[in-house]
């Protein structure tokens, strides 16, 4: 049966690049940790959403009706879907390498329903990094997924370790963008986050430990090693874009220390803001912001961009409202609205979508 076609409303094609769902498989695995011993702030996160924010599951878990209903409703063309956040990171190997696994084939196959309205970001488990590497394999070229997503650290590691660099090396002979995406820090550090002040979850927490993450990276060297690999932040950058100038002074500064300090790390080859530059693109996701989407253009540019909605976790009317306003030329909006994503992420152009010649 063919899928409906869908009349573009909108001022941009506009293909949203952070939009979540989720499998009952999923669910179901962090009901049964739920019950173990185990105190975890994502799990925490989740009992709320179980039992108090009904239409956030609801809406994770719906591929087919309501999901396109609010698409269309709000003029937006496509999801580039990936697995809610913490994805399988939580579970011990060999289940998260099966949940991962079967995860990619439903999204796939969703995509295949909806070819025009879904592309889809393939899930891996980090705790085996040799399988996670044949999944990326798998979902990018057999399955025919469009890129890869990670939630942060795991386990309280982070891809830094030397260990995790097949992962990366999987990726970029798929040549396959990761998200990084946010998660709570490890339950050490969520602590001094949730104590008395609640700046855990999106408030605070996920920014700290994503913007961790990929600073990690990027003093690690990997870029060195992997010039190619493209990394994908959400919310703007996760705050990266204004430290630019800092991380490269405070770099400089502590090079001496890190040289002589036993590290074993070899100093950059470049400035880290060069890296962050080159190898990174930023989102929109959940920050609907005309004066940090301006500087985000001015000092990233608008080749750098995607557009972003955060759907179910925040709302697509908003977030389309935000981006057909957004005070830029449109030869940059047009990069930041679907031709990043269609570049980056190997989707239909928009040509290709509404069967224009």
């Amino acid at each position: 049966m063919a899928e409906p076609a869908h009349t573009r409303t909108g001022k941009y094609r506009l293909v949203a690049t952070e939009e979540a769902f989720a499998t009952e498989e999923q669910f179901e695995g962090y009901r049964r940790l739920q019950k173990s011993l185990w105190n975890d702030p994502d799990l925490e996160l989740w009992k709320i959403v179980f039992e108090k924010v009904h239409t956030i599951r609801d809406r994770c878990l719906d591929l087919d009706r309501e999901r396109l209903e609010i698409m269309d409703a709000n003029g937006v063309d496509m999801h580039v879907l990936s697995l809610t956040s913490p994805g399988v990171q939580q579970f011990d190997a060999d289940t998260a390498m099966a949940l991962a696994a079967d995860a990619n084939d439903q999204l796939a196959e969703a995509v295949k329903r909806h070819p025009t309205r879904f592309a889809g970001l393939a899930s891996f488990a980090p705790q085996d990094p040799a399988g996670a590497a044949k999944e990326i394999d798998r979902a990018i070229n057999k399955l025919g997924l469009h890129g890869l997503i990670v939630n942060s650290h795991t386990n309280g590691e982070y891809l830094d370790q030397h260990k995790f660099w097949p992962i990366f090396e999987a990726a970029v002979a798929c040549n396959a963008a990761v998200y990084i995406h946010p998660r709570n820090p490890p339950a050490v550090v969520a602590e001094f986050l949730r104590a008395e002040v609640n700046l855990w979850n999106a408030i605070w927490g996920f920014q700290q430990e994503t913007g961790l993450h990929a600073m990690r990276l990027i003093v690690s060297g990997i870029f060195d090693e992997f010039p190619k690999l493209k990394i994908v932040l959400g919310h703007m950058g996760e705050a990266l874009p204004y430290w630019r100038y800092r991380m490269n002074f405070m770099y400089r500064v502590a090079s001496g220390i890190y040289n002589t300090s036993g590290t074993g790390r070899p100093p950059l080859k470049r400035q880290p803001s060069e890296y962050l530059q080159d190898n990174f693109l930023i989102t929109t996701s959940g920050m609907n912001d005309h004066a940090v989407l301006k500087y985000c253009d001015e000092v990233l540019g608008a080749d750098n961009i995607m557009y972003a909605i955060d759907y179910p976790w925040q709302g697509t009317e908003e977030a389309v409202q935000f981006i057909n306003s957004a005070p830029l030329p449109a030869a940059s909006m047009e990069k930041i609205t679907h031709l990043n994503a269609e570049r980056f992420f190997h989707i239909g152009t928009a040509a290709a979508a509404t069967g224009d010649k």
